[in-house]
């Protein structure tokens, strides 16, 4: 990849999803092909429309110059694919839905960032030059319009010779419904559509629902229906009918005649004068509104035991009764939705971080447009924690894996707060515990014995993000709905319910038996999961404060007071802050009924840290630090562990290193590992899970928190490693995967731009600041966003613009490096005062969208 351009072998396991937040998506691959159709409520990986496909064709003077597929070359191997029928498979060449067979372009040059996907089709022989535009929108605080069950897809083609041409282009739909098809053509106002459904399927079923192939073009012609017949008959015709001169005549098909699978097309011709150019628009959208928990049978016969039925409906078919509506939707609104779109694009890809870690932050946010999160009928987002390839992978919005998901707070932070909403209204048990993956359909209880327990880390973290979410939106109110659910799990710790016995005692240090995200429990003090502990009362005592329940914020400052100073006495080793625990200590074990955590042989506890080094020992202070909360560690000793953490964990090369667990990196690849013990170090006869392997969204936390800590070479060097993963070739850009495809913790990277811009934002008293961490990035240009509005602020020397692009932000104060001697919005001066480390505005200030807050010294 060089500047998001991807050529020849790199676009390779491209695969760039293409639909809304919660509703599926159609994969756009790297040579054109439409791949992965993810849009029945489950994921889909490899999963072809039978021979869906756009295709042009060049006419003159009644004569066709030339005709394609608009696709590129597909790349060896070229043996065939495993798990398909037989005569399709191994040993039969590309799977036919490939379209190789097809005249197509010989080469592909593929240019990101996400949210836009740009292809330019080059072959020396087209009489033309053609350009593909994909996209779904992706507005920040437009969870509506970025919620669209939809494709949308702009051809343009360029008339290169010096004569006119006529162009047809045309797009190809397969009728996926599991039922006799009906493929019927309608001329709207919007344009042609093309709806693809079926009869005989109960309003109910969760196979219920169409897909609509549609374009504003004005000379259309179509197929309802591809020729029927056997073998490859509807090819041959199909392609005779596209290669001869001319328009399409209609083919329809009635009752039992119509069949299954059958193809529809929808053609409009372009006459292009010499170097001029044409575009014409095609949108493919779909509605499938029924979900049913299909994963956790058990979950399910629960629910229905309570009274819930097992299906539930689709955020978005409660906006579009059909996909015929979310098209005209589409058509209607298309130059809107995309001007949208291109200015966050722009405004994000033009801020001045790196260019690795732009990619990183573009590259994940296209999991919200994955099948790892649904939105439920209400609007409340619900995720998984990755996609296996035809199901969910690990149910229930895993709080300890969206924990470090960082994306949707700030650019949709309604969404996120029904992820917060959902968690404390039913998955809170009386004792305060939460385990931590939530059920569907939602409302379904746990039963205690089956339960996920409660992990520390994901308990802890869901308060420090209700505290984040709080200052992101300022709305007090909202905190007092979830304060009392909140404060129980606060209190958990010490609850005489906790069967883990966390921290009884109230220190401020767990010592019990300690559930976390790598899948197992940790025994004894350790800086990680004591931070989150630390960073829950911390933000707590300040909630509780707001709330007007000061002795309750005063024990939590205390509790914090003695856990901290604890810590950073007895857990840091003077290098970095390690596991305090007697790995001999059966009874340790015996006093909690684990004993298969006890290996006999070695007579030593199983999946512990102890002296090692471990990428997450200072994960709190990451939170802490994006959130505003204040010191968790002692900052030296923060700063020398993640000094530890680079010359220790990170491994330039993992050819000569062991790793019995999954390979997410190989050979000459570079990743930090989730563990190591440096010379002289004890290390366990059975370490911690997942030792040795690099995960993604662990990497960027830790890469993050040491560019907050001034160590911007060794971060980047770790985003740099990990973004050279998935180079196009390798592993598919727009896939950062762990347990699964489309993994939620990669979406971590977003903080990258936090962390380079030092945004800092606290709307409960109308505060935001920028401090950039590289000084000498002058001018220094960088994007944000709040629940309130979305822009970039720009600062030169001596000089702050902040401008608003959509919505409007109230302030108070803004912090800044910048010492000014004006303030103006909108060109009109505004009073103000100087305060520590920015300014004080006299008059709470509003900027609007489209106006600029400038500070400028003299």
């Amino acid at each position: 990849m060089s500047g998001f351009v991807y050529q020849g072998r790199k676009t390779n396991e491209i695969s760039f999803p293409l639909g809304g937040i919660g509703t599926g998506c159609i994969g756009l691959a790297g040579n054109g092909r439409l791949v992965d159709w993810e849009i029945f409520n489950r994921p889909s990986k490899g999963g072809f429309n039978r021979l869906s496909h756009f295709a042009v064709k060049a006419e003159q003077d009644g004569k066709v110059l030339d005709a394609r597929v608009l696709n590129g070359d597909l790349h060896p191997p070229y043996t065939g694919q495993l798990n398909r029928p037989e005569y399709e498979a191994f040993g039969f060449g590309p799977p036919r839905e490939n379209m190789t067979g097809l005249p197509h372009f010989k080469k592909v040059r593929f240019t990101g960032p996400f949210p836009v996907a740009d292809l330019l089709f080059q072959d020396d022989t087209f009489p033309g030059q053609v350009r593909l535009t994909g996209f779904n929108p992706f507005i920040p605080l437009n969870e509506k319009d970025s919620g669209i069950p939809a494709a949308f897809f702009e051809i343009e083609i360029r008339n290169t010779t010096a004569s006119e041409i006529i162009y047809t282009l045309a797009g190809t739909v397969a009728n996926p419904l599991p039922a006799t098809n009906t493929n019927r053509v309608s001329l709207r106002p919007e344009g042609c559509f093309l709806n693809l459904n079926g009869t005989g399927i109960a309003a109910f079923d969760p196979k219920y629902g169409d897909v609509t192939l549609a374009t504003d073009a004005k000379d259309v012609s179509y197929q309802e229906y591809w020729y029927h017949g056997g073998w490859n008959d509807n090819l041959e015709v199909f392609w005779r009918d596209f290669t001869s001169p001319g328009e399409f005549k209609n083919r329809t098909y009635a009752g039992e005649d119509a069949g299954r699978q059958n193809h529809g097309t929808i053609a409009t011709r372009v006459a292009v004068a010499p170097g001029k150019l044409a575009r014409v628009r095609f949108v493919i959208s779909w509605n499938f509104p029924n979900c049913i928990n299909y994963w956790n049978k058990e979950s399910a016969e629960r629910a229905e035991k309570q009274g819930l039925p097992n299906l539930w409906k689709n955020w978005y078919a409660t906006q579009w009764d059909n996909s015929q509506e979310s098209a005209a939707y589409c058509l209607h609104n298309w130059d809107r939705l995309f001007q949208e779109t291109a200015k966050f694009r722009d405004v994000l890809k033009s801020s001045s971080i790196p260019v690795a870690a732009i990619d990183a932050i573009t590259a994940n946010l296209s999991i919200l447009k994955s099948p790892t999160v649904y939105r439920l009928a209400d609007g409340t987002l619900y995720g998984w924690e990755g996609c296996h390839p035809s199901s969910g992978c690990c149910e229930g919005s895993c709080t300890h894996v969206w924990n470090y998901a960082q994306a949707l707070p700030f650019l949709f932070p309604k969404l996120e707060r029904s992820m917060r909403e959902a968690d404390y209204k039913c998955n809170l048990l009386p004792s305060g515990g939460m385990p931590f993956r939530i059920q569907l359909p939602l409302g379904t209880l746990h039963e205690p014995a089956n339960a996920h327990r409660p992990c520390a880390d994901g308990q802890f973290g869901g308060v420090m993000k209700v505290y984040r979410d709080w200052k992101i939106c300022g709305d007090t109110e909202w905190l007092r709905r979830l304060w009392h659910a909140v404060k129980a799990s606060i209190e958990f710790a010490w609850n005489p319910q906790n069967p883990d016995r966390w921290d009884p005692g109230k220190t401020g240090v767990l010592h019990g038996r300690q559930h976390h995200t790598l899948d197992m429990e940790l025994f004894g003090p350790n800086a990680w999961l004591t931070g989150f502990y630390l960073g829950a009362l911390k933000a707590g005592a300040e909630m509780a404060d707001a709330l007007g329940e000061p002795e309750t914020a005063s024990e939590y400052r205390a509790i914090f007071a003695r856990g901290k100073a604890w810590v950073d006495k007895n857990l840091f080793n003077g290098e970095y802050y390690d596991q305090k625990l007697n790995l001999n200590d059966k009874a340790l074990l015996e006093s909690f009924d684990a004993m298969s955590y006890w290996s006999e042989e070695h007579q030593e506890i199983k999946y512990q840290i102890g002296e090692g080094c471990g990428i997450d020992q200072v994960l709190a202070q990451w939170h802490a630090n994006l959130y505003g909360l204040g010191e968790i560690f002692d900052p030296k000793q923060t700063k020398s562990a993640l000094q530890a953490l680079f010359k220790h964990n990170f491994k330039p090369s993992m050819r000569n290193f062991y790793n019995p667990w999954r390979v997410f990196c190989i050979n000459d690849e570079g990743g930090i590992v989730i563990a190591d013990w440096p010379e002289g170090k004890i290390k366990p006869m059975i370490p911690v899970c997942y030792a040795q392997e690099t995960m993604n969204g662990f990497e960027y936390s830790a890469a993050i928190l040491m560019i907050q800590n001034g160590m911007i070479e060794e971060g980047m060097a770790v985003v740099v490693a990990l973004r050279d993963r998935y180079d196009g070739e390798k592993r598919n850009p727009w896939n950062e995967f762990e347990c699964g495809s489309s993994y939620a913790r990669s979406m971590a990277s977003y903080a990258l731009l936090n962390a380079f811009s030092g945004f800092e934002f606290d709307m409960r008293r109308g505060y935001i600041g920028f401090l950039p961490v590289a000084k000498e990035s002058v001018p220094f240009r960088c994007f944000w966003s709040l629940d309130c509005a979305w822009g970039e602020v720009e600062i030169a020397s001596g000089k702050l613009e902040l401008r608003v692009f959509a919505g409007s932000i109230a302030l108070k104060e803004f912090g800044t490096g910048v010492k000014p001697e004006i303030v103006s919005i909108g060109g009109g001066r505004v009073s103000f005062s100087a305060s520590e480390g920015g300014i004080r505005f006299d008059e709470e200030a509003t900027i609007h969208a489209g106006e600029v807050l400038l500070l400028q010294s003299v």
